[in-house]
């Protein structure tokens, strides 16, 4: 395993782009601990809906999640904590000034914040995904170890 081990994925509620998010990262490392949370979470929901299904067709099953909020004993466990905006990195920072260092936007090397496609159509779920895929294709070589050899992108499998 690398240096990232145990990773937290951040959004707002927690039911959409941070479940999404996560289990891309999941099927890509299986390896790895990977968690989700939320900053105003709609703890105890299920993903939404739009999520759940334009996960399924992608071969990713985020039916299980349940929304659950950010605290102290996940940042604290964490090696590396991704959120989805510049604004929702400086929260955690500002909440746990012990994160600086290992709190970063998922679009921190392209320079992108994720949109929040909660309550939005179709076509804001599949954009926000594949800024998420994008985004992730930036981090595989800070993700995995030297060893770790990915021969795919984010975007060929999902």
């Amino acid at each position: 395993m690398g240096a990232f081990d145990q990773i937290l994925v951040v959004c707002v509620g927690n039911i959409c782009r941070s479940p999404m998010a996560a289990a891309i990262l999941t099927a890509y490392y299986p390896e790895k601990h990977i968690e989700s949370a939320g900053l105003s979470a709609l703890v105890g929901q299920a993903a939404d809906a739009k999520a759940v299904a334009l996960m399924a067709t992608h071969h990713i099953d985020i039916s299980a999640h349940i929304a659950k909020q950010i605290n102290e004993v996940l940042v604290s466990q964490s090696d590396l904590i991704l959120t989805m905006t510049t604004s929702q990195t400086k929260w955690i920072e500002s909440q746990w000034p012990h994160c600086r260092g290992k709190t970063f936007r998922i679009g921190h090397w392209l320079d992108k914040d994720i949109t929040d496609p909660y309550q939005q159509d179709d076509s804001v779920f599949e954009k926000s995904r594949k800024d998420i895929i994008e985004s992730l294709e930036q981090w595989t070589d800070k993700i995995s170890d030297a060893t770790s050899i990915r021969r795919l992108k984010f975007s060929e499998c999902y």
